[in-house]
């Protein structure tokens, strides 16, 4: 089985996926649904934890989809680890996908403070999957802190630009060396930058805009599954290698009409 290990948890699918930007609760359900994923990413500061409201917590079935809670509108590492530290006292998860993104409009992440955050947070018990740059050196110390992952950004979120640095990312899993999943998270627009993801070698991608905004959001949701299963696939059986010339596909000994 090619399944994928994050801490101490198995699962068969590779592609993660965001609740946010749906136009609907019902919508986001039947996407998720379509994706086959099993890992599902909350923004705790947007959910309405006391289930006085509808919430889209009713709407997440977490028999069948681990939740993990994100810190996402979090701007320093103080406001990350607290309200990581409040979605596992609501029983949401010791799981939490750490962003600290600075008020600059970039929402590109803030390296340091990511740092920072991680290693409060994995000292106290979390499981953290931390959102970070596509610098190799910050991967590299996070893995070093024991995060979970690494989670580096194709481009910028919700830009759909895909992965316009591939070497980056090629830098990033050569660092992290296998010792824990690379996942691509960020900027991935159709179901071919998935596979570009994987083809790479990603160990799986997290996906939300680029479904939840589709004209379908759920025949995305299910293109988006079949992107990462073939790019995955792809980079088990091993590409050819580019080369700068011309090659023929039939061998050119042995033809009709010629000498042997």
């Amino acid at each position: 089985m090619d399944s994928l290990q994050i801490a101490n948890r198995s699962f068969h699918s590779r592609l993660m996926v965001g609740t946010g930007k749906y136009a609907s609760f019902v919508q986001m359900r039947d996407a998720l649904a379509a994706s086959e994923t099993e890992i599902v990413t909350v923004a705790v500061r947007r959910v309405n934890l006391d289930h006085v409201e509808e919430s889209l917590l009713d709407y997440i079935d977490t028999e069948r989809y681990l939740l993990l809670p994100n810190t996402a509108g979090c701007h320093t590492a103080e406001e990350a680890v607290r309200t990581a530290r409040l979605a596992r006292a609501a029983g949401l998860s010791n799981w939490v996908k750490l962003e600290v993104i600075p008020e600059d409009g970039t929402l590109l992440p803030d390296p340091i403070a990511t740092l920072e955050a991680a290693a409060i947070l994995v000292k106290e018990g979390f499981v953290v999957l931390p959102y970070t740059t596509d610098d190799h050196i910050v991967a590299g110390r996070l893995v070093e802190l024991g995060c979970a992952t690494v989670m580096p950004y194709g481009s910028a979120i919700g830009t759909g630009q895909g992965l316009p640095n591939p070497d980056r990312l090629h830098r990033i899993m050569d660092t992290v060396n296998g010792r824990v999943p690379v996942v691509v998270d960020a900027g991935i627009g159709a179901p071919s930058d998935a596979a570009l993801a994987m083809e790479l070698g990603a160990d799986a991608v997290l996906v939300n805009t680029a479904i939840a905004k589709a004209q379908n959001p759920v025949q995305m949701a299910r293109a988006m599954a079949l992107g990462v299963t073939a790019g995955r696939s792809a980079y088990l059986a091993g590409r050819i290698a580019r080369t700068p010339v011309a090659r023929p596909s039939s061998p050119q000994t042995g033809l009709i009409g010629t000498s042997l």
